[in-house]
């Protein structure tokens, strides 16, 4: 007689891993049970999860991944130096899901601004201990709930009121695994009154083994605090990665977010910002450039609590080949936040007829004294600009590539940091050859 032995769902082994790892990890245990818990529960969305409905993301889990990975090779400062996109800030990595300080530049950070391993943190830093698990809801989001369960730290950054603001600090997401991996870092980033920061997170899988990475990045801004924070995400044919970012704006304050999304098999980025105080502003900028087969899901939420805030918003997409790019913008204004101002635009140009995008933007109002706006545009490339250009002795595909980056330069130029954007530009051009 032959004995069936059944097989083990990831979500199962998820959990089983949780119940392992609970006595080793930092913070909560009864938080993270919590969070278990919802997991279990909701399992990775489905294409019948309406916030996940274009991508289903549990056709990715069918098969196994591991939880560790040594890298394949043994990074270097020069390594690193190469990945950094020749910026000239404060490095931070983060190799595999794990925070690498022998190859970041903690000896070069000045005071007042303060970094640490964020399980250390949890423990030591009353901070960090007020704002660990405040603003990410493991109830919002399966992904949040099983970050929450499992995660083994990352990076907390803290920058007091009067830390000098001359060099950006950049959290450097390396992922280079040897196995198929499903990496869980999570960073928490804290500014005080009228603090003042430039925050880069960029992703790049430079490994060929696929892998999962589930990273989360919960901010918090005091009044009056201000926040440039930039991600630039090149994951390569192995990348995959779900990025949520959970950001809290009080009174005053003002956050501005740049997603650039130009490489990965499969990239969903969750963007939530609650304006908690009067006159707290967001401005949201991104730019996805897709082809082949690739998967790109931009799902944002700005959330008006109170009076007198203010958003905007532009996202713009360009697809080839077979790729599929998403776009699903939320607004809310709730019922007290009168003389809000909200804008959301998103445009796309599809250069195949094999390429889809799936746009809907989306305003909720439940107040009346309010001024908000939301549309989108589909189209290809305007063949009249095109004929144009090639009466002025261009050719076809060169003029192509023109359109293409002037249809981009909308989000490119709000970059301020000159290397940054000549390095997106240099990026957007090699997917353009």
């Amino acid at each position: 007689m032959t004995r069936v032995t059944e097989k083990i769902s990831f979500q199962d082994q998820l959990i089983t891993r949780f119940e392992e790892r609970l006595p080793f990890l930092f913070g909560d245990p009864e938080a993270r049970k919590a969070a278990a818990l919802l997991f279990s529960e909701k399992g990775f969305p489905t294409r019948r999860t309406e916030d996940y409905k274009y991508i289903a993301p549990d056709i990715l889990f069918k098969k196994e991944y591991g939880f560790r990975a040594d890298p394949v090779r043994i990074l270097t400062e020069a390594d690193v130096k190469k990945l950094s996109m020749g910026l000239n800030a404060y490095v931070l990595v983060i190799l595999n899901g794990a925070f690498i300080p022998e190859l970041s530049s903690i000896s070069e950070i000045p005071p007042g601004i303060i970094v640490h391993n964020l399980a250390d943190a949890v423990h030591s830093d009353e901070t960090a201990k007020a704002h660990y698990g405040r603003y990410a809801q493991p109830a919002a989001d399966p992904f949040i709930a099983l970050n929450t369960a499992l995660n083994e730290g990352g990076i907390f950054i803290h920058i007091l009121k009067d830390a000098p603001n001359d060099r950006p600090l950049h959290i450097l997401h390396i992922t280079d695994n040897a196995t198929e991996t499903f990496l869980q870092p999570r960073n928490l980033v804290v500014l005080d009154d009228n603090a003042e920061a430039v925050l880069i997170e960029s992703f790049e899988t430079i490994g060929p083994v696929k892998s999962f990475n589930n990273a989360l990045t919960e901010i918090a801004l005091a009044p009056n605090a201000i926040l440039d924070h930039y991600r630039v995400q090149w994951e390569g044919q192995a990348g995959h990665l779900l990025s949520t970012v959970q950001a809290n704006v009080s009174a005053g304050a003002l956050y501005n977010t740049f997603t650039f999304t130009l490489g990965g098999v499969w990239v969903r980025n969750n963007l939530n910002v609650v304006l908690s105080g009067k006159k707290a502003e967001t401005h949201l900028f991104g730019l996805y450039l897709l082809s082949g087969n690739q998967v790109c899901d931009n799902h944002t939420v700005v959330d008006h609590t109170v009076p007198d805030c203010m958003s905007n918003e532009l996202y713009k997409g360009v697809m080839n080949g077979k790729s599929t790019g998403i776009f699903n913008g939320k607004i809310f204004v709730r019922p007290d936040a009168q003389k809000t101002n909200a804008f959301q635009t998103n445009r796309n140009i599809l250069l195949s007829d094999d390429a889809t995008i799936n746009t809907k933007p989306q305003l909720e109002i439940y107040a009346d004294d309010v001024k908000c706006s939301h549309g989108t545009s589909t189209g290809r490339i305007d063949e009249e600009a095109l004929f144009y250009l090639r009466t002025r002795g261009i050719a076809e595909t060169h003029a192509r590539k023109l359109l293409i980056r002037a249809f981009a330069e909308e989000v490119v130029d709000q970059v301020e940091i000159d290397l940054l954007k000549e390095y997106i530009e240099t990026r957007i051009d090699d997917i353009l050859q």
